[in-house]
This record gives structure tokens, sequence and C-alpha cells, in this order.
């Protein structure tokens, strides 16, 4: 099947899939992918893009692919096929937090490179079925697995206002967050909300006009902070990246792909944690087992260019943080 047909239930991939980031992201994994026998993992595998070219790029590298939603493991393992490197790919249905029990599974003690892309992939962007976006009417979904017990219509329609508006505020940063949750509470007694649009034009119609006509689409926050909740996003963060650097070997490297703040600011401070030289103040000398366990690679989160943005709009609030392992935690 070509890249250009449909697949997966009528969801038609691209002719051509660039991932964000690409070229940067495999400029900084290739010292770490460069020998036989390296092992990437790539905890979000999605589409498989980036670990493609650097598959590509380094014929003795391994991949170890992880992603919760089979679909996007269906079409990955396509393009695997189709590219002829699958018998070096790995692809594991998993949640990257369980990071460390897969590795064991595999009998891998240390890999050489890791790269997480953040967020909801094209495939679920794209497919209205998925209920990610409120582009389209669909149903109230939103799970990057979806055999997972709980949905966006779950939360909206059994979460407390209060508890409702913290998620709104902290997962999507919304300023209108209890005006929000206090719509949806007197809607949801009308009738429980099963479908995007629905919500989508709720959150529109609390928001005040004049703000409304700036930032994008009103729902966007919204959507975003029920995502987030609905997967546990920075939660199974927090406790994928320090297994993640775990894993890796001195030498190793590791890049994140942010989409929104709350990421960026997770993958910030536990990458310059580990950069941090620990020796107490008044030592004469730095003491070698308090020294950094990592050097950053990358000058705070580095943006897509101009010219990428152009061609790809969902890359521009992208960034990548990077950072090498240079020797292991006493």
């Amino acid at each position: 099947m070509s890249s250009t047909e449909p697949a997966l239930g009528g969801w038609a991939p691209s002719a051509v899939h660039v991932p964000v980031l690409l070229d940067r992201v495999t400029e900084l994994l290739a010292p770490a992918c460069a020998a036989d026998g390296a092992v990437l993992v790539d905890a979000t595998l999605g589409l498989a893009g980036h670990s493609l070219a650097l598959l590509r790029a380094h014929p003795g590298l391994r991949l170890v692919g992880l992603d919760r939603d089979p679909d996007a493991r269906a079409e990955a393992t396509r393009r695997l096929t189709d590219a002829g490197v699958a018998d070096r790919a790995t692809v594991v249905p998993a949640v990257f937090d369980e990071l460390p029990g897969v590795l064991d599974r595999l009998g891998l003690t240390e890999v050489q490179a890791v790269l997480f892309d953040l967020g909801v992939s094209s495939l679920q962007l794209d497919r209205p079925d998925r209920g990610f976006s409120y582009a389209a009417d669909a149903p109230l979904d939103m799970r990057m697995d979806p055999s997972a017990p709980r949905t966006a219509a779950d939360v909206v329609n059994t979460y407390p206002t209060d508890r409702l508006a913290r998620v709104l505020r902290v997962y999507g940063e919304e300023r209108f967050a209890t005006r929000i949750a206090q719509a949806i509470t007197r809607e949801r007694e009308r009738a429980p909300f099963t479908h995007t649009e629905r919500l989508a034009h709720l959150v529109r119609a609390s928001i005040p006009a004049a703000t409304r006509r700036t930032g994008g689409h009103p729902a966007k926050r919204t959507f975003q902070a029920l995502r987030i909740e609905v997967n546990d996003e920075l939660g199974v963060l927090e406790r994928a990246l320090p297994a993640a650097l775990d894993a890796l070997t001195v030498g190793g490297r590791i890049a994140v792909i942010t989409f929104h703040s709350l990421e960026d600011r997770i993958v910030k401070q536990t990458l310059a944690a580990g950069a941090v030289d620990r020796t107490p103040p008044g030592l004469p000398v730095p003491l070698p087992e308090m020294g950094p366990t990592l050097r950053l690679l990358t000058r705070g989160g580095e943006a897509p260019s101009e010219a990428e943005v152009a061609a790809n709009p969902r890359s521009a609030s992208a960034r990548v943080r990077a950072a090498e392992r240079i020797r292991r935690a006493a």
C-alpha cells in the first residue's frame, strides 16, 4: 500500500510526512546513534518520522519504539517495513513511563539515545473520530490509547465544577477557566456532552467577545487541558524523563520536543538539574562524585525556523531541548 492510499479506517497519511524539527533532532542525536549496535528509544513513536531518518542515516542503529496508540503503531510499522528497516526495529505497545519495564523485558541495561516527541500526533489530529480537534464534530474522546477507561466526555460530564475549572486553568492556562467550567456544569444538566462541536461552541460563548478576536480558536486551551487530563500527560512525563536519563549510557544523548510551556518547564528543570555541580559551597575543589551528570546540548528550547513554520504551521510552538550523559550518578 503506497503512502497516498487510505489507511487505518479511512485516514490517509500524507505522501511525505516531515516531522517537526527533523534536521535539528537528527543532528543532536547523530553522535550517539553512529556506532554499530547503538540503540535508539523513540518513546513516542507516532508515525516514526524521526526514527526513520535516524535508521536510514545509521545502518548499525537499532530502534525500540513505544506508543500507546494502536493506530500509530500500525502506521509506524507499515512505514518501517516499506523503508526496509523493520528488521532493526522493535515496536512496543506501551506508555513511555513504562520504559524501564520495556528495556528489562528486552534485556537492555543501557541505551545510546532517547527521543520524546510530546503532544498529540498528526494521525490523532487528522482523524476526526478520535475527538482531539475542535475543527470537526466528533465523539468527545481524546484517548491516546482507545482502550483506556476515561474519555474527555467523562471528565466534562462528571467532574465537579471546581475540579473542572482547575484542569482548565492549570493544564490549559485558561484565564476564563471558572467561567467555562460553570457553563459546562449548567449545560450538562440539560444534556450530557457527547461531541466536540457542542463543547467548542459553549467555550466560545463563555469567553468575552474582545478576547475571542485574538489568540486563535477560543476552545484551543480547553481542548488541550482535557487531552492532558485524559491521558495524564504531565504525570507520565514526570515519571518517564528520570527513567530515560537513567537508561542512557555515558556518551548517550536525549532529545525532547515539547509543544507547550507546561511540558517544556518539566523538561527544562529535569535536564538542568542533571547539569549542575552539587559540590557543597565552601569546598576548595569540586568533588567528582558531586559533579554534573549531563551536558546541555541546546541553549534553552530551540524553536523551528521561519521556513519550517511556514511549511508546517503546527510546528510553531515546538521547542527542542537535548543533553548528553557525561558520567554516571554516584
